[in-house]
């Protein structure tokens, strides 16, 4: 039998491993370090904590599960699945990426792999002649998010896939925004598929984590090397936290997308808010592929104010709507990328990506909109 996504958030598709016979309906927690073994040259299939764990195993399946791949392994933060997933490639590689990529990413890719000899082209990923013409012998990757982070330009993913079978390269999405319940970017014709934990899948602004999905047993089979190598792998407790974020994944979703859409429409008619980014709008670039290759639209928002003195005021003013870095939790919070998310990124850069002092975003939260909409009102003045 096939599940829904609902059903797969609390369940998965199958059944979970029967490592103990208590009957408990929340898995259970293995805070262990390592296991012992029957015997010389025997193993219970878990040897140390650092290579496998029961509840990091039950998390890793349910995610493979509504991602539809093959495998996936869980990180300690997604900037450590972020550099797991780069060392698979080598000095003289060369990579097109998202020129709107979350500030954290592009400083993994300057003072990382940089430094390791890679090379790096950043596109606008939704032009699809620009991603065909960064290409080239040495390429090997295309690294995409959508929607972006923060502009939310949508990229199709369909054609992007096909781009990079032509020229034998891999395709990397970060699915961070839209989660599983939204899109399956294997389903498109992605490679590997990337998710910051801590945002939408966890829920709750209270724990750390990170995943990359994969449908290739070679490339699972590498990371988990790596992963043996160096580390870092997501703690028990922690997997717990995320594995039941999870099972209210479709249901904050959905009120996510519900209050964002609601709000979006709200600061489109208000005289200090000069412009609204958000794919649930019908004038939004993307929404067409939004509505060919997704089924909803999320809980993110960017804006532009008349001015960055009004960007100040908004984020002093506002009470209910926090002002934090983080997003995808139960609770909105506000950002302000100028100087928190996008600070690594060159001046000209953000200017010409749309960031600038006027920038707001907002991870809209499962609160009632109607107050969510009273203390942007009252913040906007």
């Amino acid at each position: 039998m096939s599940y829904q996504t609902d059903t797969v958030c609390i369940h998965g598709q199958g059944s979970r491993e029967a490592i103990e016979s208590t009957g408990a309906i929340s898995f259970p927690i293995y805070q262990t370090a390592a296991y012992a073994h029957p015997a010389v040259g025997q193993s219970t299939g878990y040897d140390y904590n650092r290579v496998q764990n029961p509840t990091r195993k039950e998390l890793e399946r349910i995610v493979t599960d509504l991602e539809h791949g093959l495998d996936t392994i869980a990180f300690a933060t997604g900037m450590a699945a972020v550099n797991a997933f780069m060392e698979l490639f080598a000095p003289g590689d060369h990579v097109v990426a998202t020129d709107d990529l979350y500030g954290g990413v592009i400083r993994q890719f300057r003072k990382v792999n940089e430094k390791n000899g890679m090379e790096f082209t950043y596109v606008d990923t939704s032009n699809l002649d620009a991603v065909e013409a960064a290409i080239r012998e040495n390429t090997k990757l295309i690294y995409i998010e959508t929607p972006t982070n923060p502009m939310m330009l949508v990229t199709d993913l369909r054609a992007v896939s096909e781009i990079a079978a032509r020229h034998n390269c891999l395709l990397a999405v970060d699915n961070t925004f839209l989660t599983p319940y939204f899109q399956n970017p294997l389903d498109l014709g992605a490679d590997v598929v990337i998710h910051s934990a801590t945002k939408y899948l966890g829920g709750h602004n209270d724990t750390l984590g990170g995943f990359l999905v994969t449908n290739h047993a070679e490339i699972a089979d590498k990371i988990r090397e790596m992963v043996k190598t160096t580390g870092a792998c997501l703690a028990p407790f922690d997997a717990w936290l995320i594995l039941r974020g999870i099972k209210t994944l479709s249901v904050r979703m959905e009120k996510h997308q519900e209050n964002a859409l609601a709000i979006a429409k709200w600061l489109k008619s208000h005289p200090k808010v000069e412009e609204v980014f958000y794919v649930g709008l019908e004038d939004h670039t993307g929404h067409d592929i939004v509505q060919r290759q997704c089924r909803g639209y999320g809980g993110m928002l960017t804006f532009h104010v008349d001015s960055q003195e009004t960007a100040y005021s908004v984020l002093e003013r506002i009470k209910l709507i926090q002002f934090a870095e983080s997003l995808g939790g139960t609770e909105s919070l506000m950002t302000y990328p100028f100087t928190q998310t996008h600070a690594d990124v060159p001046d000209e850069k953000r200017r010409a990506n749309g960031i600038d002092e006027r920038t707001l975003r907002m991870s809209v939260g499962i609160e009632n909109v109607r107050d969510l909409i009273a203390d942007l009102e009252q913040a906007l003045g």
